[in-house]
This record gives structure tokens, sequence and C-alpha cells, in this order.
């Protein structure tokens, strides 16, 4: 007999196919947001989940399903997985790293562009019939060639998002657990390391890719903020949790920064509605990595995953592997 799985979420439909050569699917193609206790009764039964970041996989999950053997997340992310608790049931978690990062690094310049530029601002002025003139400052703000980029978070994303500011000319400094080998640093357009502090004093423009943990949890509070300069922006792709949304609105509304790219939320999707007020705000809906290409890759890199580990294999992603020790 075949193993039994549950796709968690919809996906795409040569994906789901590809699963059914190997594997007893049980799919929720419709898309359903399953209470926790619905994703516990789903996971009933099956050996593998293949889940998504909105599904919190927690430890009363695999103590009622001690028959999982694997959790493979489609996404780079895994904080909504307890990974401590799956390696202490034994369960394989993976995730879906590299197919995303130029997608992500491209969607992150992009974000920061129209946060710098006031994109969405000044389209929201036209569209609602306000444009009468031309004005010597009509949404003027920030240059983003020759300008410091500061990025917490210096991964392959981070990098990726480097390597593009070679061509506006910019100085790079970033802050990371680690500090990069130097040929890693040269080839992120001489990227400069430096203390958390200090990047935020100096960047014009920062951009946040470091990933979600109780350790980085509001990264950027109302201290952090207070050190940026009143010109500068702040662009979040990396995790709701990252930021401290409030502490962000108030330093948006007061105008102790310029501007905010937001495309990850505490709470997420039930982020702040204060948020909407501001005009000094881009908001986005968790779309870093949403290419067709790349969302296909990684869906495809989750199944190679759950393949991998229901078939006796060793996942190409595995997050813990304490757990075949466990």
């Amino acid at each position: 007999m075949k193993p039994k799985i549950f796709v968690s979420r919809a996906i795409f439909p040569e994906v789901l196919a590809r699963l059914e050569q190997h594997f007893d699917v049980e799919s929720n193609q419709e898309d359903r947001i399953y209470s926790a206790e619905e994703l516990l009764a789903k996971a009933r039964g099956k050996d593998g989940l293949f889940a998504t970041p909105s599904e919190p996989i927690t430890a009363s999950l695999f103590a009622a399903n001690p028959q999982l053997k694997a959790v493979c997340n489609m996404a780079v992310g895994y904080n909504n997985i307890d990974i401590a608790a799956a390696t202490a049931a034994g369960v394989m978690a993976t995730n879906t790293p590299d197919v995303l990062n130029e997608t992500t690094a491209d969607f992150g310049w992009a974000l920061m562009m129209a946060t710098a530029r006031r994109i969405t601002e000044s389209e929201h002025f036209l569209r609602a019939g306000k444009w009468k003139k031309w004005s010597y400052d009509s949404f003027v703000g920030p240059d983003v060639h020759g300008s410091t980029l500061g990025i917490i978070g210096m991964g392959r994303i981070g990098q990726a998002i480097a390597r593009r500011s070679l061509g506006f000319d910019m100085q790079v400094l970033y802050h990371n657990r680690s500090r990069l080998q130097p040929e890693q640093e040269a080839r992120a357009n001489n990227a400069q390391y430096v203390g958390k502090e200090e990047l935020l004093r100096r960047a014009d423009h920062v951009v946040l890719v470091l990933p979600y943990s109780k350790e980085t949890h509001h990264t950027i509070g109302a201290a952090e903020l207070a050190l940026m300069k009143p010109t500068a922006t702040l662009t979040n792709i990396a995790r709701g949790g990252i930021v401290d949304d409030a502490a962000l609105i108030e330093a948006l509304r007061a105008g102790r920064i310029a501007a905010a790219g937001v495309d990850v939320f505490e709470n997420e999707p039930a982020f702040k509605p204060e948020f909407l007020s501001l005009t000094n705000v881009v908001l986005t809906p968790h779309i870093a990595s949403a290419s067709t290409p790349t969302r296909l890759a990684m869906a495809n890199c989750a199944a190679d995953n759950l393949i991998a580990a229901l078939s006796g294999q060793t996942p190409p992603n595995l997050l813990n592997p304490g757990v075949a020790k466990a």
C-alpha cells in the first residue's frame, strides 16, 4: 500500500498529480483554512504532511498522530513547525531553501523602491482624481542610487539583494549572526559588516531578511526605529514578528522614519488595521516569492522532500538531522 499523506492547502495540480504517483493523497484543493483541531484530525492515519506556513504544526499534533513520519513545509521559513517537538516525536521536518532566493530578492528590491519613491501613495492620489498640476515638491522622497543600504540578515536572499545594489552605486552595510567570508562580502557589492545599531544609524534604506525565532522577535522595535534617520525607509520581507508592528505604526505616524514597505505582519493575515490609515507605508500580502516559476519550484521541492522522507531516504532539506537519533 502507498503511504498516506495530507496536503494542507491548495497546490499546483501538476504537483498534486506527481504526489499521487507515490502516495495515497488527501488534499485540500478547496483551500480551506483548518482549525488546529481539524488539522489534527486530518493528520490522523497519515504518514506525511505537505504543509504551508499558515498551519501551526504543534507538539499536540505530533502527540495525537504517532504514526507521522514527515512534515514538509512549502516555504523557507519554518517557524510554524515546532522543530523540537518534531525531533522528539521522530518526525522529519523540511523546508524549501534556495529555490526562491532571486525572486524574493527581486521583490525586496521592488518594495524598497516603491517605498522610497512613494509609488503607492502617488498612485492613490492619481486614482482619487487629486492630480491637478505639477509641483516641484510633489511626492518627493529619498534617492536610492548613491545611498547606503543596510541589510539585517545576510543569508542567501540578503546577499542577492546586496548584489542588486551594485547597479545603483550604493554602499552596503550588513548585520548578521556571523560575518560572511571575505569573498562573499566582495560578491555582495563589498558589503561591510557592522553592529545593528551602527547600521540603523547610518543606512538610508534598511531591509530585513532574517528568519523568525524567539531570539529575533521584535528585532526592530521603538528603540531601534528611534536610531534611524528621519529620512530613512524600512522594508520587511522577512517574517511577521521581526518588527514590532505597533511601534512601526507609531514611528510612521510621528514621522520618525520616512516610510516603510511591509510584506509580512504580526498575526497575519489579521494585521493591524492602523496601517491602512497611513500614507507613508506600502503594504503587500506576503507575496515576496510569488512568481509562478518560483512557487512551482517551492511546491516541487516540498514534494521532493516528502517523497524522499517516506521512501526511506534522507530528505534533501532536513531541518532536524537529530531526528535519526531520537
